[in-house]
Parts: C-alpha cells; sequence; structure tokens
C-alpha cells in the first residue's frame, strides 16, 4: 500500500516538476522589442519577433537575439553651401546643421539577418559610430548641393539639385521627413537629400531610414542678418520713441496754451462778472420793492382764494346733497319699474284678455268684414274633420284682427294704408334716426297672434318705452315691410319680428326663433329689458 502512494507521488512530481523544465529547454521566451534567430543544423534559420516564444533544440539549434526598437542618432555637421555669386563665382558660406535621425531594423528576413550579421555583429560604440559617420557624410553632401538661402527660406525651388523640386526649409526649429510606405511626407531640400544619399548604406546594414529631425541651422551670415534685422528693430524703436516724444512735447506745448487762452479767458470773464454782479446788485434792491408789493398783493390774493374756496365746498355740498337727492329718487323709480315689471310678467295674460273684452265693441265691426273677405278653403282628413278644420280657421282669423286692433289701439303706429285697404309706402321719415323707435312685423301666423303682437302690447304698457312705434304686415304691406327690414342690418327676414332701433340702427332683436313657443309675458318681459337699457 505504501509503495503504490509513493509511486503516485513520484508520477505527480515529474508532472509538475520535471515537464516544465523540459518545455523551458525546448521553448524560449522572446521579449517584447526584440528579434530571436534560431538557426538549425540544415542551415535554415527562423525568425521570432517578440513578444512570443522561440522553439529550441539544445545541440541541434543555435540562437542569437537582436534589437527591434529605433535607433536614434545625433548628427553635428558643419560644411560650406554652394552660393555663387552675380558673376558665377562661387562664394561658400559656412553652415552648422543640428539635426537626430531615427532608423530600426528592417521588416523583412532577409533585412532581419543583414542587420545581425553585419550591425549587431559590432560593439555597441562601433554600431553608433557607424550610423553617425554615415549620416554625417550624408548631411555634408547635402549641404554643399544647397544654397545658403535654400537652407533658411520658407520656400524656394531656385538652384535646387538634380531631382529635387519645392523645397521648404524652416531654420531654427525642429523639422522633420517622415517616409511612410516609401512615400515622402516633406519635401524639405536638405532632408531629402540626406535620405536618399544614405539609403543604400543603410539597407547594405539592414537598417532602414525613418525620420531626420532638423533641429538648427546656423551660419555666420544668418548670424549677421539676426544682428542686422536687430538693429534696424532698435533704430525703428527709437525712431518711433522720438516720434513719440515729439509728439508729447506738442502736446504740451498745446496744452500750455490752451491754459493761457483759458487762464486769459477768465480774467475776462471775472471783469465781466464784476459789473454783472453790480448789475445784480441794483436789480436786487428793484426787487426788493417789488417784493414788497407783491407780498401785499398776495395777502390779498389768498383772501380772495380763500373766499373762493368757501364758495366751491359750500357748492359741493349742495350738490353732494342734490346727488344723493337724485340718487335716490332714481333707485325708487327703478324699484317701481321692477315692480312694474314683475306685474306684467305676472298678470300680463290677465290683463291682455281685459283689453280684448274692454275693446270688443270697437273691434266687432272689424271682425265681421275680415271674416266676410276671408277666403276659406277646408279639406277634410284625419283628425277634426271639416268641422274641425273651419273652426280653427276662423279662429286663426279672429285672433289676427284682435291683435291687430289691441296693438293699433295700444298706440304702436301702423305702416299707413290708403283708401279702400291699399297699403301705402312708409314715408321717408317714419324710422327717427336718434331716436328709439320699435318696429313689430306682423304676420298671419299662429305664433304672432298668441305671442308676438300680445307681448308688444304688454311691453309699451311700460313707463320707460321707445320714443316712436311702428307696426308693419308681412305678406300684406311688402313695400312697407321691406323699407322697414332695411334698418335690420345683419338679421334675416322672420316674421313674426320685433326690432329696437337707435340712431337707426338695431340694437335688440327678436326673431321668429325667439318668439315662438314662448309665451306673451316672457317676450314682454325681454322688451321692457331693452327698454330700460336703450331707452
Amino acid at each position: 500500500m505504501l509503495t503504490g502512494w509513493l509511486l503516485i507521488a513520484a508520477v505527480v512530481a515529474g508532472a509538475l516538476i520535471v515537464t516544465p523544465l523540459i518545455v523551458s529547454t525546448f521553448l524560449r521566451d522572446v521579449a517584447a522589442g526584440t528579434i530571436r534567430l534560431v538557426s538549425w543544423l540544415q542551415g535554415t534559420t527562423a525568425i521570432y519577433r517578440g513578444p512570443g516564444k522561440s522553439k529550441e533544440i539544445p545541440l541541434f539549434t543555435t540562437g542569437t537575439t537582436i534589437s527591434s526598437k529605433v535607433i536614434n542618432v545625433d548628427l553635428d555637421i558643419t560644411d560650406q553651401t554652394a552660393d555663387i555669386d552675380e558673376a558665377g563665382t562661387p562664394r561658400p558660406i559656412k553652415v552648422r546643421v543640428l539635426a537626430s535621425a531615427i532608423v530600426s531594423v528592417g521588416d523583412s528576413d532577409t533585412m532581419i539577418k543583414t542587420a545581425a550579421n553585419r550591425f549587431f555583429a559590432k560593439p555597441e560604440g562601433d554600431q553608433t559610430s557607424t550610423l553617425t559617420d554615415l549620416l554625417s557624410s550624408s548631411g555634408r553632401r547635402a549641404i554643399n548641393l544647397l544654397t545658403h538661402d535654400q537652407l533658411f527660406s520658407a520656400k524656394t525651388t531656385r538652384g535646387l539639385p538634380a531631382g529635387v523640386t519645392g523645397a521648404v526649409v524652416v531654420p531654427v526649429e525642429a523639422h522633420a521627413i517622415q517616409i511612410v510606405d516609401g512615400v515622402e511626407e516633406e519635401d524639405d531640400p536638405l532632408s531629402i537629400i540626406i535620405r536618399k544619399a544614405c539609403s543604400r548604406e543603410l539597407t547594405d546594414l539592414g537598417l532602414v531610414f525613418n525620420s531626420l529631425n532638423i533641429k538648427v541651422v546656423q551660419s555666420e551670415v544668418a548670424e549677421a542678418r539676426r544682428r542686422q534685422s536687430a538693429a534696424e528693430a532698435q533704430a525703428n524703436a527709437d525712431i518711433v520713441a522720438a516720434v513719440q516724444t515729439r509728439r508729447a512735447k506738442e502736446a504740451q506745448l498745446e496744452a500750455e496754451r490752451a491754459i493761457s487762452d483759458k487762464e486769459r479767458d477768465l480774467e475776462q470773464t471775472r471783469a465781466s462778472n464784476a459789473a454783472l454782479i453790480a448789475q445784480a446788485t441794483a436789480k436786487k434792491q428793484e426787487a426788493l420793492g417789488v417784493q414788497r408789493e407783491a407780498e401785499l398783493d398776495a395777502t390779498q390774493i389768498a383772501q380772495a382764494k380763500a373766499d373762493a374756496e368757501r364758495v366751491r365746498i359750500e357748492a359741493q355740498a349742495g350738490a353732494d346733497a342734490e346727488a344723493i337727492r337724485i340718487t335716490k329718487i332714481a333707485a325708487a323709480q327703478a324699484e317701481s319699474v321692477r315692480k312694474v315689471n314683475d306685474a306684467i310678467r305676472e298678470g300680463g295674460e290677465s290683463y291682455f284678455r281685459y283689453r280684448q273684452i274692454e275693446m270688443l265693441p270697437m273691434i266687432a265691426p272689424a271682425i265681421a268684414q275680415a271674416l266676410a273677405e276671408a277666403k276659406l278653403i277646408t279639406i277634410a282628413g284625419a283628425g277634426d274633420g271639416a268641422p274641425g278644420t273651419t273652426a280653427s280657421n276662423i279662429t286663426s282669423v279672429i285672433q289676427s284682427v284682435l291683435a291687430a286692433q289691441l296693438v293699433a289701439k295700444s298706440g304702436i303706429l301702423d305702416a299707413g294704408t290708403k283708401d279702400g285697404g291699399q297699403a301705402a309706402p312708409p314715408p321717408a321719415t317714419q324710422v327717427s334716426e336718434t331716436a328709439p323707435t320699435l318696429v313689430v312685423v306682423n304676420s298671419v301666423c299662429g305664433c304672432a297672434a298668441r305671442n308676438a303682437r300680445p307681448a308688444a302690447s304688454l311691453a309699451i304698457q311700460h313707463p320707460k318705452r321707445p320714443a316712436k312705434l311702428m307696426t308693419v304686415f308681412a305678406g300684406q304691406d311688402a313695400e312697407a315691410t321691406a323699407r322697414a327690414r332695411s334698418y335690420f342690418t345683419g338679421y334675416a327676414p322672420s316674421s313674426p319680428q320685433i326690432a329696437l332701433l337707435k340712431d337707426g340702427k338695431p340694437v335688440f332683436m327678436l326673431e321668429r326663433r325667439n318668439i315662438e313657443g314662448r309665451s306673451a309675458t316672457d317676450i314682454a318681459a325681454d322688451l321692457v329689458g331693452a327698454f330700460e337699457r336703450f331707452c
């Protein structure tokens, strides 16, 4: 039993300890920023880029590690330019360029192998000196091909070397050229020439040119020009200061002259003021005399004003008392009118029946004549039959005659008829242009007989009523009816219809829809309310 447990422990220990040792022997870490080259016995080389793992077998492979990070090389280049004078004689100018170049290992496997064999095989010091010499030599050749103005001008194309166009050089500030997929992002001539001159040598070392950062371009000519510019700026500043000083002096002189003028004006003003003071003193004495007289007059005026105020107060008190008396009387009259309206509303129907009986002897002949002239046609049908229909027609004729006579006897003026019963045209002055006028449009319908005419008769019994009363009969007095309706602006023709006109315009209107189905007392109450408001 113990032996079995020992065997199991040995197997577990082997799996946990021995297996990682074996794996680490065949798999090796490749750190970030490094490239691992592994060569096999048959001569093939495997390249592993970090971070990752490389497969290696001891005794069968050989491995080496190189850096894939960029290499920054500082350059200090001093040489002469390709300047010439107007006669074509060379006039080189010594310049100094401070720059930094960035190179790195190529991306292809061939360039990685070349870099491992030709560049990284050297000591680190030799690597830096090799790159510095190579890039400095290319920079000196570039300076020899360019003029001083090309190095310092913002943009020029004159005198560029063959194959170089569109030069842009920014002095002093850092300026770089970046190469992306073989395409130039800048067209600085110095950077372009350096890159082209050293690209082949860098390729031979397995390296590629990434960018060139030009920090400073210095020369004695540029320094002299800078000093000249500074001197010109100082001279301009001195000129400006002198101009400002001159202007300040002129302004001071102008201010002094203005002060002198003001002082002279002040002396003149003082002299004038002295004369004015003397005049004012004399006028003051005169004013004192006038003041004494005014005080006496003011005393008399004050007394007169006091008397006038007393009279005004007394008149105001009398007016207030009269206003109170008139208000009380008006309130009493309003109360009496309200009671009359209530009486008409409560007993209007009884009053109307009483008036009918009282007038019966006078209107009986008119009823007989109307029945004699009426052309009654009876058609028997369902309902009451011929007798009932005939009785209803007769009753309608009697009611119309009664109501018409009642309205006429109550004071409502008819449009007027000529002898023989023919309607006469209304006179032009029948509707008053200013006084309130009540116009009743009569008709033969039942609502006119039962509602409109009795209501008008009741309403005009009110103490406060229109100054002028009129009536026309629709369907009979066509011309008079049309003339009356011409004043009903904004209202459609209606039969029956009761209008209250003021200043020749309708201020209150009862149309058929306001009359039909209502009692005569309710309609009379509406009319009385309009009388109270507009008459």
